[in-house]
């Protein structure tokens, strides 16, 4: 059986050009020695698998080359490689400044490289100042760490620190397709790009995951195997939640949800996924930002045709929704029934309902559709027929139609058994019911388009306020009758304003309006005509309540109250 060697042994750069997304520091560091400008000491720091410790290699080979040197010559009795994690004490680091002083055999310079740094104890790093302070000429030291913030300060402040980004998705994906060329792999470029995206910005870890996912399918590598042995959600799964979720296919939605978890996936991780799809969408929205769309050249195409069926308003409340429960899943006592809640709540979003447009029919309109009849409002014509305007009131007031108008429809009578004995009761419940009760009459019975509206004078609108006051005190309504006194009604437009000191005579009036605005509408001629009643808190604190303030109105009225008070020392 042949040795196998891993893509990221047998594919490490071995130039600063084979270096993978770090151009800057490469660039930096190429100038650095054509110019002979290089520090002795080095602070290689970031996340991992970016190749810190390859480009210290490859720095250690580059100083000590020449134009004779063989490409093969590596001067490994040059190169020192020290583990900081295994060897982090005082001894260790004593032992290597007694091998600075010794100078290279072959070569130019010693290179020390000393891996994860940080590990170093207290001890050890205030051992190691000196040296790393001043070092002899013919030694570089190159640090290199994942974890910077743990290095003392003292020890960055002796360094020339480079900062190693992440690998972009782009990058990784790259370099992961010059490979597969290299072995003679067909990959499809979904497939890669889950690849990239799976090693999250470390490009050692995408060429681990390459590896295991070719011995998994072979020579021909495909999005669906790379999501099998990855055991990741595709971007399928959610373009096809967000069908069903569009479709208001709240149960086809649950199922599919539970197939997801049946496969072994966690309910956070798909609905974390759920609300970077929405995120995703929402970016190709606009043109301008479809490149932060990390995503290949085939997946794309579906995101923005999926984002064409969408609307901005239900993409930003779907952000809303999912995130909201990814805030909530770990203190959530039943995780998969919160998810559920969200997700039917998604399919929510764009449900109009069953009864859309019944808001003008006090009957439904599948009890005509059932008998073949559609129902037709009763029009008011523009011109004044008092015989018209005679029987509109009577359906409105419920009184007796005449016999010359012929119902539409006959719908039979429906006898309802009261009991023997029942109570008969007033709340705001019932008042709030019969009024909007009347309002969809009203709605039924006229149409709104033809209804006259003669423009109205103040004068006008004073006179029949009088009238309907009057009709009130006749009716025995005296308390009704004493708050339209209280305050006269302003006209501004179409609208009529009414000022009181408290939120008692407010409430008052709005349950008796609908008569009110009925008898304005038709005495004036204007069915545009609106009521709008505010509340004046200064008005309220000129009205004294409590004794105090009823004294010091009096006080206002007669100062010498307050003498009475003093010299018999009342109180108040």
């Amino acid at each position: 059986m042949e040795h196998f060697v891993v893509s990221a042994r047998k594919y490490r750069p071995q130039t600063f050009k084979d270096v993978v997304g770090q151009q800057a520091i490469t660039n930096t560091l190429l100038n650095a020695i054509e110019s002979n400008h290089l520090a002795q000491a080095l602070l290689f720091t970031g996340p991992r698998g970016v190749g810190k410790t390859t480009c210290a290699r490859i720095l250690a080979k580059m100083i000590n080359s020449d134009g004779d040197t063989k490409e093969d010559e590596d001067f490994a009795f040059n190169i020192f490689e020290l583990d900081a994690a295994s060897n982090n004490s005082v001894d260790d680091i004593r032992s290597l400044t007694d091998q600075v002083r010794i100078p290279p055999q072959v070569g130019k310079y010693k290179v020390y490289i000393i891996d994860e740094v940080h590990m170093l104890s207290q001890a050890a790093f205030n051992a190691f100042l000196k040296t790393l302070e001043e070092p002899p000429k013919h030694c570089i030291f190159i640090l290199a760490t994942t974890e910077k913030h743990k290095i003392i300060p003292t020890i960055l402040s002796r360094c020339q620190i480079f900062d190693f980004k992440r690998i972009t998705v782009s990058d990784a994906k790259e370099y992961l397709k010059y490979i597969a060329n290299e072995q003679g792999i067909t990959a499809e470029d979904d497939a890669l790009h889950i690849i990239a995206q799976k090693a999250d910005g470390a490009m050692r870890d995408a060429l681990s995951i390459f590896d295991r996912v070719v011995s998994f399918s072979g020579k021909n590598l495909t999005r669906q195997a790379v999501t099998e042995n990855l055991n990741v959600l595709d971007y399928e799964t959610y373009f096809t939640s967000t069908d069903l979720i569009l479709e208001n296919k709240i149960p086809d939605l649950l199922i599919q949800f539970n197939s997801i978890l049946s496969k072994g996936f966690d309910g956070h991780h798909y609905i974390a996924g759920l609300a970077s799809h929405f995120r995703d969408l929402m970016v190709c929205k606009n043109p301008s930002t479809i490149p932060l769309l990390e995503v290949g050249e085939d997946t794309s195409i579906k995101y923005q045709d999926q984002s064409q069926k969408t609307t901005h308003t239900f993409l930003m409340e779907g952000i809303r929704l999912a995130n909201d429960c990814d805030l909530k899943y770990k203190s959530s006592k039943n995780q998969r029934l919160l998810v559920e809640l969200t997700l039917m709540q998604l399919a929510s979003i764009t449900f109009d309902g069953e009864k859309k447009n019944l808001k003008h029919y006090i009957i439904p309109p599948s009890y005509f559709k059932a008998r073949g009849i559609t129902p037709i409002p009763v029009k008011k014509p523009k011109t004044e027929d008092k015989t018209f305007e005679n029987k509109t009131e009577a359906i409105i007031t419920k009184e007796k139609v005449s016999a010359e108008v012929e119902p539409i429809i006959n719908i039979p009578k429906i006898s309802i058994n009261k009991p023997k004995s029942s109570t008969s009761g007033l709340s705001l419940k019932s008042i709030r019911e019969k009024k909007e009760h009347q309002l969809r009459q009203m709605d039924v019975v006229i149409d709104e388009e033809d209804l006259p509206k003669e423009p109205v004078t103040q004068e006008a609108l004073d006179q029949a306020w009088e009238i309907y006051t009057k009709k009130m005190d006749q009716k025995g309504e005296k308390i009704m009758a004493s708050i339209l006194q209280m305050d006269q009604p302003k006209l501004k437009g179409t609208t009529i304003h009414l000022t009181y000191s408290n939120n008692t005579n407010k409430i008052e009036l709005e349950r008796a309006e609908f008569p009110l605005m009925a008898f304005l509408k038709k005495k004036l001629l204007n069915y545009d005509l609106k009521l709008s009643i505010t509340v004046n808190e200064e008005i309220a604190k000129k009205y004294a309540f409590t004794p105090l303030e009823k004294y010091e109105k009096l006080k206002e009225k007669n100062p010498n109250i307050e003498i009475l008070r003093q010299t018999f020392g009342l109180d108040i």
